[in-house]
């Protein structure tokens, strides 16, 4: 039993980080295109700024829980995707170092460098977070001879798809996020770009989900237990409602779309169950939440310390929000010698 939770958890700790990493992509990719001058791209970074370092604590964390609990399956897997991990994390301190260096010094082509590395190191791991679960969906190509693939093997049409898809996801993330957080003329152009996303990422969802039957074996778990349908059919309809929250309320479609992002992952978990990562030679070599997890007596101290310490992550995460939670202004900004972001 201890195993399922922690299964259950694993898939939710992956779930909220994309869903509020993920806005800090979109935001990323966006900002050279969006703004117009430094002010704006300013204001476009100070909507994330004193949330983006607490959002990543969620990656840690899923990282820990998968070490913790399941140790075989994180050395396996950052063993046999070692170089895409390794490019996601060195994306990531790439990115948190351009937002601290960006206004350090008062000059245009200082600034326009750091703009460039915060779009470049939000774009790959937005891409190869996509990849790296499109395989793992899929299978590794590993037996007890180890893994017999490359990092090309990785960049196969469906894990390319899937990099696209979760792309695509964190860039209208990231655009309903910019429509209400920030103001003026930027909250506009984000507007017109969460518009203009959405038909993009439904054209690239569809055949996400018609080629994910024949890539995959995650539909399996649907077909023998169909109630878990309802799962991808908030999917679906949180996707859709993004579409329609649009022409009343960006607040309310960004709402929809943290639905999205969270339901699109769990459909991918419900589907790999009970497996972690499938191996694409021979279901014998599976590893499994299992055959891969710590002792029941270690799974069970950390569901204590994770029932602990998770809500007071939360409550911190919900506090800094509320504390700015007001869309970022031009004219605020118009006046500081010295900026922060």
């Amino acid at each position: 039993m201890l195993n399922v939770i922690w299964f259950a958890l694993w898939g939710l700790l992956w779930a909220v980080y994309f869903m509020l990493d993920g806005f800090d992509f979109g935001v990323g990719i966006l900002h050279p295109f969006i703004a117009k001058d430094d002010i704006e791209r300013r204001m476009v970074i100070n909507t994330i700024g004193p949330v983006w370092d607490g959002n990543e604590v969620w990656l840690i964390t899923a990282g820990g829980a998968t070490f913790a609990a399941f140790p075989t399956t994180y050395a396996y897997m950052f063993s046999y995707l070692y170089t895409p991990l390794f490019l996601i994390l060195a994306s990531l301190i790439l990115r948190g170092v351009s937002f601290e260096f960006r206004g350090k010094i008062e000059s245009e082509s200082w600034k326009k460098f750091w703009d460039f590395i915060i779009f470049l190191f939000s774009l790959i791991p937005a891409i190869l977070f996509g990849v790296a679960f499109g395989n793992i969906f899929e299978g590794l190509p590993f037996d007890a001879n180890g893994y017999h693939g490359t990092l090309f093997t990785l960049l196969n049409p469906y894990g390319l798809l899937t990099g696209v898809f979760f792309m695509l996801l964190f860039l209208e993330h990231g655009a309903l996020w910019l429509s209400f957080k920030a103001s003026n003329s930027v909250a506009e152009r984000a507007k017109s770009t969460a518009q203009k996303t959405w038909p993009l990422l439904l054209i690239v969802a569809v055949p996400f989900l018609i080629y994910t039957k024949f890539a995959t074996k995650l539909y399996n778990n649907y077909i023998n237990h169909p109630v878990w349908f309802i799962v991808p059919a908030i999917a679906v309809i949180s996707l859709l409602l993004i579409k329609v929250f649009m022409k009343t309320s960006y607040a309310k479609a960004f709402i929809a779309s943290c639905a999205t992002i969270v339901t699109t992952v769990f459909t991918g978990i419900i589907g790999l169950y009970p497996n972690l990562i499938p191996s694409s030679i021979n279901p014998a070599y599976n590893l499994t939440i299992f055959n891969s997890s710590s002792s029941q007596y270690t799974l069970k101290v950390m569901l204590i310390v994770a029932v602990i310490f998770v809500p007071i992550v939360i409550a911190y995460q919900f506090w800094a929000h509320m504390l700015f939670k007001e869309a970022i202004k031009k004219e605020d900004l118009e006046d500081k010698e010295v900026e922060t972001y």
